[in-house]
């Protein structure tokens, strides 16, 4: 079975995109499938990364603008609300795309990128046999055969308007596309939480952090109530902006404080881990596999739907950037410190979100459908 994946990563967009392709084109892997990549080379790309993991990624060029020029905006009305993330026209990248898909005439083209929609997959149809679209936003349409939205609380119908009446949709975190290791290292991790303690703290705020929230989390925890023999792990990717910047706070911390750059054992990491203060995001669902109690920080608007349906179902606590993000921050540790219940809490509703076996889930419904 052959599979395509278009997916980008930068500066702007982030890494989760990439990275929870890169976890499914794994499992594919080891089911047998031939996996490439087709990313275009924004600031901040993960091209590299994807050759190191022994795939083939196919570079499509960065649109480059003028001297004191923005980025370039899409040329057609209608156009998704993430298109300037492109840096293309969806013409411009459906062409680009042919030339590769021509060739290689996947099974599955599998597309995670919220700058394209219906038109883009229309225009490619000639030249694969079915289409996975990996959405979280619901807000605009897809010509695919099967969906996948992996938010905790997303539904069926939410997707059934803007999908052709044969589509299959699969919702809801059950699907979340998590590596194997959360699912193996979820018993040690629900068991070590049964008298939970905060000795270990976690910060993990996104692959790039592009506005330094890392920086605000540390620079918040100064003054906060965290046990003198607590330890604190700083998580980074090796394109974040400022993480220098993070390295010299961390020196200055009242508490051992470690950054890791490109970690490669996260599920180890967050199942020894106590606490955790994290963006919302795909780790959201990593972090609620193994029962993280966490802290969490919205940093994109598109981040807001499963951030407010986790916080209702007691999952996490969500913490704004407003002027009182250090009171919040104080208050929250506080409390998860001086009260081992609120912490029970957290972890007991954290573990009911997923079970870390989406991928398996997922990968299953693509063999089967290649076959048909």
């Amino acid at each position: 079975m052959k599979v395509a994946f278009r997916a980008d990563a930068s500066l702007q967009i982030g890494t989760g995109h990439v990275m929870r392709c890169l976890t499914l084109a794994d499992a594919l892997t080891a089911r047998g499938a031939e996996c490439v990549f087709i990313c275009r080379s924004h600031a901040g790309n993960l091209l590299d990364l994807i050759r190191s993991r022994g795939y083939t990624a196919h570079a499509l060029p960065d649109w480059q603008p003028p001297t004191g020029a923005g980025t370039r905006q899409p040329a057609n009305e209608g156009a998704p609300a993430h298109s300037h993330w492109l840096n293309a026209t969806q013409g411009e990248d459906a062409g680009a795309c042919a030339t590769i898909l021509a060739q290689l005439q996947p099974d599955w083209l599998i597309v995670d990128h919220y700058a394209l929609d219906a038109r883009w997959e229309q225009a490619l149809k000639p030249y694969y046999r079915k289409l996975l679209v990996i959405d979280d936003l619901a807000d605009r349409a897809h010509a695919c055969d099967l969906l996948l939205d992996q938010t905790f609380g997303r539904q069926a119908q939410d997707y059934r308007s803007r999908v052709p009446a044969d589509c299959q949709l699969l919702c809801g975190s059950q699907y979340a596309l998590l590596r194997p290791e959360f699912a193996a290292l979820r018993p040690y991790s629900l068991q070590r939480r049964s008298e939970p303690r905060l000795r270990h703290l976690l910060i993990t705020m996104g692959g790039v952090d592009k506005d330094n929230a890392t920086g605000q989390v540390l620079a918040a925890l100064r003054q906060s109530a965290l046990p003198d023999d607590c330890r604190i792990t700083v998580v980074m990717g090796s394109t974040a902006p400022w993480l220098v910047e993070v390295e010299r706070l961390a020196q200055d911390m009242p508490w051992p404080t470690q950054v890791r750059v490109g970690v490669s054992d996260m599920a180890q990491l967050m199942a020894d881990s106590d606490l955790a203060i994290g963006a919302a995001g795909a780790t959201s669902w990593e972090r609620c596999c193994l029962g993280l109690p966490t802290a969490m920080m919205v940093l994109a608007e598109n981040q807001i739907y499963a951030a407010r349906l986790l916080e209702k179902a007691g999952a996490v606590q969500t913490l704004s950037s407003a002027s009182d993000f250090v009171a919040q921050l104080q208050a929250f540790i506080y409390q998860v410190n001086s009260d081992s219940s609120e912490m029970k809490k957290l972890i007991a509703s954290a573990s009911e979100i997923t079970d870390g076996y989406g991928c398996e889930r997922v990968t299953d419904r693509l063999i089967s459908g290649a076959l048909k």
